[in-house]
């Protein structure tokens, strides 16, 4: 190689402001906010399930889930990728700053997936819940166990009774079903035990408001859901911009190791 060559080599990897070595520090650089978001995106995601994970199953729709994992997923991806970007731009292989660019993209596209997801649904969540979450506690308390406990646990710490009003229990299979149908029979109460403000045994014989809460149990999960969905959109807005800045250096610096490489 001529001397004249190797000066026009030197001078294409560090002389000019979007050099080789200067992309790779900057590449190295969001790396790290690159993966420190992954690590927040997939927590706090995490945590918007697991806080409320036993009544997701009282939905109708898996709407709610499905922008949560997705951003979980995200976050997983990111943490891997980051890992795996540092790896390819330190050793300069083309291949796996390929592959970390398509990382990025597949991240940037659950992201907004998962931001999509959680406004719309924030939209539709008082029309949902009003249908469902009554569906739900009419046709599946004393039939399906899952759901019995999460009710129960729900009107207890909600301090509720009923999905919408404690006067649909009058119209549940659980009051109107065939005994053997059930997991435990009503015993003459006229709502559950879990409806009391003290909740005792067979304490559902009475329906007064100085025994039972008169709130529907849909107004709090409502509002409890509807917080967590703006902290779920307004994440994806912030974080759904960091890959498509790390997409920009990544493909960036995969022409100028193709011009320098070939």
């Amino acid at each position: 190689m001529s001397r004249k060559q190797r000066h026009q080599r030197h001078k294409t990897r560090d002389s000019d402001c979007w050099s080789i070595n200067f992309l790779k520090y900057v590449l190295h650089i969001f790396n790290i906010i690159f993966f420190m978001s992954g690590i927040i995106v997939a927590g706090v995601a995490v945590w918007t399930i697991f806080w409320r994970h036993k009544y997701i199953s009282l939905l109708s729709t898996f709407s709610y889930a499905f922008g949560a994992y997705a951003f979980i997923v995200a976050g997983i991806l990111a943490i891997a990728g980051g890992i795996w970007g540092c790896c390819g731009i330190w050793r300069e292989q083309r291949a796996m700053i390929l592959c970390y660019t398509f990382i990025l993209l597949v991240t940037l596209c659950l992201e907004a997936a998962g931001g999509s997801i959680a406004y719309l649904y924030n939209t539709l969540l008082d029309d949902d819940l009003s249908f469902s979450l009554n569906e739900t506690f009419l046709t599946s308390y004393a039939i399906d166990q899952g759901r019995t406990k999460a009710i129960d646990q729900m009107q207890q710490e909600y301090k509720c009774c009923g999905a919408v009003r404690f006067e649909d229990w009058k119209r549940s299979t659980w009051l109107s079903g065939a005994e053997d149908e059930l997991i435990f029979p009503p015993e003459d109460r006229l709502v559950p035990d879990s409806c009391c403000i003290s909740a005792s045994y067979l304490c559902g014989l009475r329906d007064h408001p100085s025994n039972i809460y008169y709130t529907g149990c849909i107004y709090q999960m409502s509002e409890d859901l509807r917080h967590h969905l703006i902290i779920l959109g307004t994440m994806a807005a912030g974080a759904s911009m960091i890959p498509i800045f790390g997409m920009i250096i990544s493909c960036c610096l995969y022409v100028k190791l193709y011009k320098f490489i070939g």
